[in-house]
């Protein structure tokens, strides 16, 4: 099958191609906005969602599209809000009008924003961000489309051997902050977060592609509230300390979801433990695999706010 990735070069998309190009013949379409080079053996166009002219012919050769190119994060969509929704939501409206074949989507659970009880596909949405919002609206516009929808976790962990690592989700970055600085910081503790492995993206994505099944999938590992997260990574890494403050922090997400749609609707289920993700992440740190953990390129809001996007 001829599989095209929209946005294949970035965190989440290593992985993808990874599983995927020894099965399917796998084209990358992506616009490098984090990177300087892409190293996969894969074929690899350089290019902008915007450009249409450029991407309608790859559309024409594919039998599917992984459609992840997107603003993610709730601080770096709050940049630039009109930017925002044209690339996070008209473009998939693009894709809807040029593309009838059969379409794999990254939604995010954050368009469930601040609820109660454990929440599935049919519970109410409520983004609290324009990132979650623009998803909402792509939602909106692949309704009734040969599409798959998966409503992603918190990411965590290592995805690929080159696609740069985001240590600005919650998991990468407190176990950063308590190897470099002995300490990390939790804000409040009490939110519930979904977790997911970044590669069981690419576990979902490889079991699912070639299936008719269609609509909205919660996909996570499980629900944990922050302050837990914090402990077991101290478990792992005991020299250093937990600092709670009460302080209100910007993101006001608390939220729990089941998965059990998926794995009813699919037989698919997310294995890989959060354990393995902070002993990936401690391996990458600890051996000094980056040089400046406080580098700009690993945060999508701190490069945002200095490059932008052209």
């Amino acid at each position: 099958m001829n599989v095209l990735v929209v946005g294949g070069a970035g965190y989440v998309g290593g992985g993808i191609v990874d599983k995927l190009k020894s099965k399917h013949n796998v084209t990358v379409y992506d616009s490098l906005i984090y990177e300087e080079s892409y190293r996969k053996d894969v074929k690899f166009v350089n290019g902008d969602i915007r450009d249409t002219d450029k991407l309608l012919p790859l559309l024409d050769k594919s039998d599917a599209v992984i459609w992840l190119a997107a603003l993610v994060g709730d601080g770096a969509c709050a940049i630039n809000p009109e930017l925002t929704f044209e690339i996070n939501s008209e473009s998939v409206k693009f894709l809807v009008e040029n593309f009838k074949k059969r379409i794999v989507f990254l939604s995010t659970c954050s368009v469930y924003g601040a609820q109660d009880g454990l929440l599935d596909e049919s519970s109410s949405v409520n983004p609290l961000s324009e990132y979650a919002s623009s998803k909402v609206q792509a939602e909106e516009y692949l309704e009734g489309t040969n599409s798959i929808i998966f409503r992603l976790g918190t990411l965590f962990g290592i995805s690929d051997e080159f696609s740069r690592i985001r240590l600005d989700l919650v998991v990468n970055i407190l176990v950063t902050k308590a190897l470099t600085e002995g300490k990390l910081t939790v804000f409040g503790g009490d939110q519930w977060r979904p977790l997911l492995h970044v590669t069981d993206v690419a576990n979902a994505i490889d079991h699912t592609i070639e299936m008719e099944t269609t609509g909205v999938f919660n996909l996570h590992y499980q629900n944990y509230k922050i302050i837990d997260i914090g402990n077991l990574i101290i478990e792992k890494i005991p020299t250093a300390t937990i600092e709670t403050t009460p302080m209100k922090f910007q993101d006001a997400r608390n939220y729990q979801v089941s998965s059990d749609k998926l794995l009813k609707e699919t037989g698919f289920k997310s294995t890989i433990e959060l354990a393995k993700g902070i002993e990936e992440v401690y391996n990458l740190i600890s051996n000094n695999r980056i040089k400046n953990v406080n580098h700009i390129r690993y945060s999508n809001q701190n490069f945002l706010e200095k490059y932008g996007v052209t």
